[in-house]
């Protein structure tokens, strides 16, 4: 009988030990979020270098009081968010302040879809330097477009952020120098032919990377999907191979690509948008979109829809207070340039370039309403998304611009987790990350976010940022608060 008592206070003993955990610091109580798991309440969590080492029950937890303790109670943890859609190049006197913004809002990791690529290697260099304290980068290098390129710098609103490849041995040569250069992605263009878009997809394939981009002019979404065609950005021209007539659709702007008249690329593009786009959306044929949906879930082709950069702009988001108030943490130059660039649009004096091929207001609310349904209809039929922006374009503040993206794929019905979703663990598993990014998981990296509300009741709660660990470095409010104050002081 004594035995018996001696073993039993012995293990009753072993059931008290406190646990220390050295060079860790432990976040107790806190409630986590991941798109897996869902929510689990009443969690601790211990970070040690730059994993997550254990996970586990609060109740199950016996910490030392010498560990470093962190009080999660009442607050919510998720994975670093994404932004799937970011240019460093589009305004290149801003890119030296996106680190900063990005992390002040959570923004962990980025896929920038089209710069330079000596101009983008400098930012994903610079990324590596201090994984702590900056975003993770990955880069497509240049647009690959065809011979007539859009983004050749021909105006403010098309800086150079393409490459001219006027024949199929171009394209070639390109795709292989972007490669060489260690781009993680390729971007094919809009004014491609069909044989250029094939040898970036046969090339891409041979050696593991994806290709996303717009679908060619010169092609149908459906063919282009079944080429290989990974994802596709803004749901750019899916509408032009929607609609009963979309063969002489095809047959048209092919004729005009071969550009008799020597027209900029961004001229001939925008025609060929003005004259079919929004037609298109008012003709949407139900059995042909069917045939198209279809192909693309068979195929597994993501959607990076963007719709908050045309929805932004068609109902005049960036009026809105919070929106223009974060104007207040950017440089005092490009705050003053964006404010000026928005006081001359509501003269109805100027239009963005990307804009100028809608006609009017009423039209643009469509295409935005458009897009909204269908990213509705394709989450419905299980088709995979990333949430993206594009920021800076649109007068879009990078970091605040994804949390808007988040609120507009809810409103276009996904459930708040599919939103955390597409902006967490959809992009680490397109890098072939998921091993190690995008969960809330022992052995993961800690890049995550504690929250002081929950985003499942509502994705605007994912705004609510108290902390964000990048690679296991914890950053609280104070020290996000002086990231952006660095930025605003910038001239």
């Amino acid at each position: 009988m004594k035995k018996l008592l001696f073993l039993f206070l012995l293990l009753a003993s072993c059931d008290n030990v406190e646990e220390y955990y050295e060079d860790a610091y432990c976040i107790e109580n806190i409630n986590i979020i991941d798109a897996k798991q869902g929510l689990k309440e009443n969690m601790t969590i211990i970070i040690s270098k730059n994993e997550i080492i254990k996970i586990e029950k609060t109740s199950n937890f016996n910490l030392s009081k010498k560990n470093n303790i962190i009080n999660g109670s009442g607050k919510f943890l998720i994975p670093g968010l994404w932004d799937s859609h970011v240019h460093f190049a589009f305004e290149e006197e801003l890119a030296s302040s996106m680190f900063n913004l990005f992390m002040a809002y959570g923004i962990t990791s980025v896929r920038d879809t089209g710069g330079e690529i000596n101009f983008l290697k400098e930012w994903k260099d610079k990324s590596k330097t201090n994984p702590d304290l900056y975003p993770r980068v990955k880069i497509a290098g240049p647009l690959i477009d065809g011979k007539f390129n859009v983004y050749n710098g021909n105006s403010v609103s098309f800086p150079p952020l393409s490459v001219r490849t006027a024949s199929v041995k171009e394209t070639e040569v390109q795709v292989k120098e972007l490669i060489e250069n260690g781009v993680d992605f390729l971007k094919a263009y809009e004014m491609l032919t069909p044989e250029q878009f094939g040898v970036i997809t046969k090339i891409a394939k041979e050696n593991g990377l994806k290709v996303s981009g717009h679908i060619p002019l010169s092609m149908d979404v459906i063919t282009a999907s079944n080429i290989g065609l990974n994802s596709i950005e803004h749901l750019r021209n899916i509408e032009m191979s929607s609609t009963s007539n979309m063969e002489e659709l095809l047959t048209i702007r092919r004729n005009a690509l071969e550009n008799k008249k020597g027209l900029l690329g961004s001229s001939l593009r925008t025609s060929l948008h003005k004259s079919q786009r929004m037609s298109s959306i008012k003709n949407i044929d139900s059995v042909q979109l069917k045939k198209v949906l279809n192909v693309l879930a068979k195929n597994n082709t993501w959607q990076i829809p963007t719709l908050i950069l045309y929805t932004g702009w068609a109902y005049q988001l960036y009026k809105g207070l919070e929106w223009r108030s974060t104007f207040d943490f950017l440089p005092i130059e490009i705050k003053e340039k964006w404010n000026s660039q928005i006081d001359i649009v509501e003269s109805s004096v100027l239009n963005p370039d990307y804009t100028k091929d809608i006609s009017d207001n009423s039209e643009r609310k469509d295409f935005a309403d458009w897009g909204q349904s269908m990213t509705r209809l394709m989450n419905k039929m299980d088709i995979t998304f990333m949430a993206g922006t594009d920021t800076p374009i649109g007068w879009q503040t990078p970091g605040y611009s994804l949390h808007n993206e988040l609120e507009m794929l809810v409103k276009s019905g996904f459930t708040s987790l599919e939103a955390i979703e597409a902006a967490t663990y959809n992009p680490a598993l397109y890098f072939n990350m998921e091993d190690k990014l995008g969960l809330i998981k022992e052995g993961y990296i800690a890049d995550l976010i504690i929250l002081s509300d929950n985003p499942l009741n509502n994705i605007s709660n994912t705004k609510k940022i108290e902390t964000v660990i990048k690679n296991g470095n914890l950053m609280n409010r104070e020290f996000l608060n002086s990231l952006l104050k660095e930025q605003r002081e910038k001239k």
